[in-house]
């Protein structure tokens, strides 16, 4: 893998994690179209390490919070507040994306990286955005997210497996069907994010350096990508809870329609290839 590629890549990375237009889809497509191959699940997973370590220091004091109210709660019954619940939530909400993750990991390292479903994903989950912000009513509190709420926001997470779906897509738009709050629904899709998205980088950073599917990359070039990815992601976040406060998530479904066929129309003509 080339220095240029890794910057490149990094930087799709860092801008498009936490925003719901997939950057899995996203580097999927720009490596295709400006290297002419593959980077290969592996080295996403990996670099997507340094985004999580951006939720990690952006929400700090969160995680603190949830964490030792966990760990008290679960020695003392009289100490399960909010925060233990909100630990269990997390846990729970993370066992579909790791079970699946797991057991189909090596199809979506490679047939689920095909750029058709990619494109084709990309403009028809664009329409779950418009269908969300159209009927869920927006009106629950970060207090009263339930176990449920936990369970049916961690299932659409796995449809952030697919590159196209978007991890802060599909857990937003399950959050606003549950007539979550919006900022809610992304404050609680990033928490929810967290264990899963380490436990890939790091059960992916040996195939990183030697991948069955893609690109290897040295261990100097994953630190500078996962650093890039740190920073940007950091901007990212706070980019984009500013933004839904005040602003539909269906804004992002008019990117993401255009690029998908665009996308569809190069794959046709065979600028890019599928695979």
């Amino acid at each position: 893998m080339s220095w240029l590629q890794v910057v490149v890549l990094s930087v799709v990375q860092g801008l498009t994690e936490f925003l719901p237009v997939s950057s899995s889809g996203h580097l999927r497509i720009v490596s295709e179209l400006f290297f002419g191959v593959d980077a290969g699940a592996s080295f996403t997973a990996v670099v997507q390490l340094g985004t999580e370590a951006a939720v990690l220091v952006y929400f700090a004091r969160e995680i603190w919070f949830i964490l030792t109210g966990w760990f008290r709660g679960l020695f003392n019954p009289a100490a399960r507040n909010f925060e233990y619940r909100m630990g269990w939530m997390v846990i729970v909400g993370t066992l579909p994306v790791a079970i699946i993750g797991f057991l189909g990991r090596d199809i979506i390292r490679e047939g689920a990286r095909n750029l058709w479903i990619t494109a084709t994903v990309l403009v028809l989950f664009s329409f779950v955005f418009i269908f969300a912000e159209k009927f869920g009513r927006k009106q629950r509190s970060f207090d009263e997210l339930t176990m449920k709420d936990a369970v049916i926001m961690g299932l659409a997470q796995c449809l952030a497996l697919i590159p196209g779906v978007s991890r802060s897509g599909g857990t937003v738009s399950a959050g606003l069907f549950m007539n979550l709050d919006r900022e809610v629904a992304t404050r609680f899709s990033f928490l929810l994010a967290i264990p899963a998205v380490l436990a890939s980088g790091l059960f992916s950073l040996p195939d990183a350096f030697a991948p069955q599917a893609g690109q290897a990359a040295s261990a100097l070039q994953l630190g500078v990508g996962t650093l890039i990815t740190f920073v940007l992601g950091y901007l990212s976040i706070a980019w984009l809870l500013k933004f839904v406060a005040h602003h539909s998530f269906a804004w992002f479904a008019a990117y993401r329609i255009p690029v998908g066929l665009g996308v569809m129309a190069l794959l046709a003509l065979g600028v890019l290839q599928p695979f």
